[in-house]
């Protein structure tokens, strides 16, 4: 078996387990250190610089499994990444408190989500789809001072979230609602929008989001193309009458990357 056969095995793999995990969760935290596991091997899978060589090879190839492997193993990871968020917020509800290599990442990521658009005790910082452990409205709150709101559509997620901040930011100014962008009163006063990678239809409320914001407003768009598109939803052309794509943060090293984008 060659290494773009294995490859694919691999894959499917990966699509198999996180069937399995899926399958198996009881909203309770029973599966949690598999599905850790599993994440970390996966995120260390992703950003390995002798698998993108195998993608770019399949890639040419126009190979008919890849597409179709790379469609559900996005939105698998993404749900079991939801998941695995529920069992870290359980598990620091009921004492104990650890982090992943997956979460070291992401906090890694978030030191420089917005480059020179820095953000100040002065901002007002929304991000898009917060999960049940809103780790980028804390780290933001507490480094900065920063008016947080983070907005999700899953209940549970929010109940979760907020009573993680009510855990690790306590006294900092954030809020976690279920509300849409259009019918959120925050949104036309925000400075800083951020986008969860696994955020689905992230480009489509980008699209919303031109009318609902203020003039100087910066967003942030996570996102994976290539073989982070495996784990990211990945990026897609905008109105370029609309938004002016002003910085592409390429972070080899991180599950993401990031691309800002102001008013025309």
């Amino acid at each position: 078996m060659n290494d773009l056969e294995n490859f694919l095995k691999c894959l499917s793999n990966y699509r198999e387990k996180f069937n399995a995990l899926i399958g198996s969760h009881e909203h309770t935290i029973n599966n949690c250190l598999e599905l850790e596991t599993l994440i970390d091997e996966y995120s260390h899978f992703i950003i390995n610089t002798r698998n993108k060589e195998i993608w770019g090879k399949l890639q040419q190839q126009e190979h008919y499994d890849l597409k179709q492997l790379a469609v559900s193993l996005r939105e698998k990871s993404a749900f079991c990444v939801a998941i695995m968020e529920k069992y870290r917020a359980l598990k620091l509800l009921t004492g104990v408190a650890e982090i992943t290599d997956y979460f070291k990442n992401i906090e890694s990521c978030i030191e420089k989500e917005f480059g020179s658009f820095q953000i100040t005790s002065d901002s007002k910082v929304l991000l898009v789809g917060s999960g049940s452990f809103p780790m980028t409205p804390i780290l933001i709150a507490k480094r900065t001072g920063a008016e947080v709101v983070g907005i999700d559509i899953d209940d549970e997620a929010i109940e979760l979230g907020l009573n993680v901040v009510e855990r690790l930011g306590a006294g900092l100014n954030i809020r976690l609602e279920r509300v849409p962008v259009e019918n959120l009163d925050f949104t036309k006063d925000a400075t800083h929008i951020i986008f969860s990678s696994t955020v689905k239809d992230k480009y489509n409320i980008l699209e919303q989001l031109h009318t609902l914001t203020n003039e100087n407003v910066v967003v942030a768009i996570r996102y994976g193309d290539q073989l982070k598109s495996l784990f990211n939803y990945p990026s897609r052309e905008v109105d370029k009458q609309k938004w002016n794509k002003v910085d592409d943060i390429l972070r080899p090293d991180d599950v993401f990357d990031i691309e800002l984008y102001q008013k025309v």
